[in-house]
C-alpha cells in the first residue's frame, strides 16, 4: 500500500509516485541514495533526495539514508566530496557540503514535527556546521574547500556560500527549538550575509557562467526584496531559455531539470509565485515513460543528456511541486516572508 497522504496522491501536476519511486529505487540497504545506478553519493544531493522523500511522505526511508550519512562523516566534521559503495572517491571536503544536513533537518521537522530528527542529527549537524565555519574569513566569505592534502583552497564561490547561508540559518532555528543557543553561528551569520548582499566581487567571478550564481543569492534568502528582483530581471536572458527552462551554464544550450526546479523555488520564495508556476509548467513533459525527470537536454535539437536518471534532479521537482501547491507543511522553507532572522515564522 502507497504511504504517499492523500493530499500528495491527488496530486496531478507531476507522478509523485514515480518520482519518489525512484529515489527509493535507487537508495542502497546502507541508505545511502547515490546520483544515479551505479553511481557516485555527495552528501549535498543527498540531503536533497532525503527532502524528497520525506515530502513523498517516506520518513523511514529519509532517516537511514541521514544514518549512512552520520556513519561516514569525517572526525573533523566535513564529509568527502564524493562516495562509491561508501567509498571516498573525491577526498576534497566541501564547506557546503558539511552544513547542508541542517537544511534537510530543519525541513523534516516542519513536515514531522518530530523533535526527533533534530536531536538525533544534532552532534553530526553541529559537527558539520563548524567545519564550515572554520572556512570563514573575517569579512564573512566562505572559502569553498580544504583539498584531498587538508589545505584550505583560498577561493569563496557565490552558490557555495550561499547554500551555507541557508544551512546555518536552518542550523540556527534548530538550535532555537532545542534551546541551545550559538552566538558564535548568529554572528558568522550575519557576517555571510553582509557578504553576500555587500561583497559579490570577493567572490570567483569564474563560476559566474552558472546559472546557480545567478539566483542562488536569492534562494538563500540573503538578497530579498527590490534587490532580488532587479538581480532576476537584470540577468534573466543571460541564463534562461523562455518556454524550456535555466540553462546550467549560460554559454551553452543545455537546459537543466534542476537547476530550472531550484530557479521556481527561488521565484517562489521572492513572492513570484506566478511566474515560477509558468517556469515550472514548461519542463512538466521533460519525463521519461515511467513520469520521472529527464536531467536535462540540449536545445533546440532536444537531446536528452545526460541519459541517467537522478535521484536528486527528481528530488528537487518535489521540492519545486510542494512549494508551488503546498503539499506539506515543509513548503514554505525557502519563502522569505516565512523568517524573521532565522526564526521560521509558526514555530
Amino acid at each position: 500500500m502507497s504511504r504517499i497522504p492523500v493530499k500528495i496522491h491527488a496530486f496531478s501536476i507531476l507522478n509523485i509516485a514515480s518520482v519518489a519511486g525512484l529515489i527509493l529505487k535507487l537508495q542502497q540497504p546502507s541508505g545511502d541514495i547515490p546520483w544515479h545506478a551505479d553511481g557516485k553519493t555527495d552528501p549535498w544531493d543527498l540531503v536533497e533526495s532525503v527532502m524528497g522523500l520525506n515530502i513523498a511522505g517516506y520518513p523511514n526511508e529519509a532517516r537511514r539514508a541521514l544514518d549512512w550519512l552520520g556513519q561516514h562523516q569525517n572526525p573533523d566534521g566535513s564529509w568527502f566530496s564524493a562516495y562509491v559503495n561508501g567509498v571516498p572517491e573525491d577526498r576534497t571536503c566541501q564547506a557546503h557540503m558539511a552544513c547542508y544536513l541542517a537544511v534537510g533537518l530543519f525541513h523534516a521537522y516542519l513536515i514531522t514535527q518530530d523533535r526527533s530528527w533534530l536531536e538525533d542529527f544534532w552532534d553530526t549537524m553541529e559537527k558539520g556546521v563548524d567545519y564550515a565555519l572554520g572556512l570563514q574569513v573575517p569579512t564573512g566569505e566562505i572559502y569553498w574547500a580544504r583539498n584531498p592534502e587538508g589545505k584550505i583552497d583560498p577561493m569563496s564561490l557565490l552558490a557555495g556560500s550561499s547554500s551555507v547561508f541557508m544551512s546555518l540559518k536552518c542550523a540556527l532555528g534548530i538550535s532555537r527549538i532545542l534551546g541551545r543557543s550559538r552566538p558564535a553561528w548568529e554572528a558568522a551569520w550575519d557576517r555571510l550575509g553582509r557578504s553576500l548582499r555587500e561583497n559579490l566581487h570577493s567572490y570567483n567571478v569564474s563560476k559566474s557562467r552558472f546559472s546557480m550564481y545567478w539566483f542562488y543569492p536569492i534562494l538563500c534568502g540573503a538578497i530579498q526584496g527590490e534587490k532580488a528582483r532587479t538581480r532576476v530581471e537584470k540577468y534573466w536572458q543571460k541564463y534562461m531559455i523562455d518556454g524550456q527552462g535555466a540553462r546550467c551554464v549560460s554559454d551553452q544550450p543545455w537546459v537543466t531539470i534542476a537547476e530550472t526546479c531550484e530557479l521556481v523555488l527561488t521565484l517562489h520564495a521572492m513572492g513570484n509565485r506566478e511566474k515560477a508556476r509558468i517556469v515550472f509548467s514548461w519542463i512538466q513533459d521533460r519525463v521519461y515513460e515511467d513520469k520521472t525527470f529527464w536531467c536535462g537536454y540540449t536545445y533546440p535539437d532536444m537531446v536528452i543528456w545526460p541519459e541517467e536518471k537522478i535521484s536528486w534532479t527528481n528530488a528537487v521537482a518535489l521540492m519545486a511541486a510542494d512549494a508551488l501547491y503546498d503539499l506539506t507543511p515543509g513548503a514554505g522553507l525557502f519563502c522569505h516572508d516565512r523568517w524573521q532572522g532565522f526564526v521560521f515564522k509558526g514555530i
